[in-house]
Formats: C-alpha cells, sequence, structure tokens
C-alpha cells in the first residue's frame, strides 16, 4: 500500500491507534468455537446451532456457558461444575486451535495492520479471549501489535468497554483517537461505550451503530480510514 504524506498527516492528527478485536477480524476462530461447544451441549443431551453460535460473538467463556445451559434448559449445575464444563470446552478448542498456521488468517489482516503501523499509527489486539496470545504466537501475529488485551487481564465483557480502555491505556492514546475494528454488535457498543471510533467488520444490516461496516479487512485502506 502506497502512503502518500497528506493521508499520513490526515490520521496523524485524527486517528493514533487501531484496535482490533481477534475472532471475525484477524482469523475466524468461530468453527472451533461451534465444534468445541457443540461436543460440550451433545453430552449434556441437547444440540448447539450454528445460529446460536453467532449469538456468541464477542461473549466470554462462563458467559456463553449461561447461554448455552439457558438454551438446552440445563438449570441443576452449580457452580463448580460449570466451571468443569467451561474447562472441558475450552481443553477441546485449545487442542484445535493448537494446529492453526498464518495460512488461516483472514484476508487482507495481516496487510492493513500492517498498513497503519508503516503509517505511524499504534496497535493492539482487544479481545475477549483467554486464547488470544496462543492464537498470535500460532498466526504469526504478535509483532504486529504494540499492546494486546484479552481475556486474561479484563474482568468485565463487552458491551463494557474495559477491553478498549485498556487497549487505550497501554498504549498511551486518548479513547477519542482510537479506531476500534469489531465483527460483533457487542463489540461496537463496548467501542462506543469508550468513546472510540468504530468499524464494523461484516454486514451493514447487522452492524448498525458502527460509523462504518466493511465485509473484511481486505477492503480495508487507510483512504477508507481517512473518512472517520
Amino acid at each position: 500500500m502506497i502512503i502518500n504524506k497528506a493521508t499520513y498527516t490526515f490520521i496523524a492528527m485524527n486517528i493514533k491507534a487501531c484496535l482490533f478485536d481477534l475472532d471475525g477480524v484477524i482469523v475466524d476462530t468461530a468453527v472451533y468455537h461451534y465444534k468445541a461447544w457443540k461436543r460440550l451441549a451433545n453430552e449434556m443431551g441437547f444440540d448447539f446451532t450454528e445460529h446460536q453460535n453467532e449469538q456468541l460473538k464477542g461473549v466470554s467463556r462462563m458467559a456463553s456457558l449461561e447461554l448455552i445451559l439457558g438454551w438446552g434448559n440445563v438449570t441443576n449445575k452449580t457452580e463448580a461444575e460449570k466451571l468443569e464444563l467451561a474447562t472441558r470446552k475450552n481443553d477441546w478448542y485449545t487442542e484445535m486451535i493448537g494446529q492453526m498456521t498464518p495460512a488461516e488468517i483472514l484476508p487482507g489482516a495481516r496487510e492493513f495492520v500492517q498498513a497503519c503501523r508503516d503509517a505511524g499509527l499504534k496497535t493492539a489486539i482487544g479481545s475477549a479471549s483467554k486464547n488470544t496470545p496462543t492464537i498470535l504466537a500460532k498466526l504469526e501475529l504478535l509483532p504486529l501489535f504494540d499492546a494486546v488485551v484479552d481475556g486474561n487481564s479484563v474482568s468485565i465483557p463487552k458491551p463494557d468497554p474495559e477491553v478498549f480502555l485498556k487497549g487505550a491505556e497501554e498504549l498511551n492514546v486518548e479513547p477519542s483517537a482510537c479506531v476500534v475494528f469489531e465483527d460483533a454488535l457487542a463489540g461496537i457498543e463496548a467501542a462506543i461505550n469508550g468513546g472510540m471510533k468504530t468499524v464494523g467488520i461484516g454486514s451493514p444490516d447487522m452492524l448498525t451503530r458502527a460509523d462504518m461496516v466493511v465485509s473484511g479487512l481486505d477492503k480495508m485502506t487507510l483512504d477508507i480510514l481517512d473518512k472517520l
């Protein structure tokens, strides 16, 4: 990507940092979550659909489990049992993502993040996933991010803005100078709640509150970013 002086100056004055959700923006691990949650649901005697899996985007592990138990009308689990179920699911999921390769990076993601860095923008990951470091290492993307904030370092799930506000803090950038890239409505809400600009990744019909929506980072350029 060619970065002209006018583009660089505009971004430097208005946008200082780009914060990216991981799942659905940089890589699509939804299929692995789906397989692991479906296996867990099936072992408890009920099914789990892809449509239901879509509703878990941006939702923490324990909150996801609560939704799944509700869909399966399972009401007799203690907190200790719930923790064991969530751990079992994560063990299956971790085993699957342990086989990931850089070939699974979503189209345009690496290139756009690199273009942001070349333009002098700071970059960070803001994800609810506690497996974020493992995934980034498998994808060989860790060097592209100045900060990684994930489920291991935040306690309040999206749409609370904690994950993005902490990302801005680690980057030493004011929230108003940050742009968040998100594929989930809860993530868009979190960014708005934190006073940040938003780019939705996915369908305009679903991500109605985003400042702009593109189908993927392969459709994103610094010139488009300027429009914010």
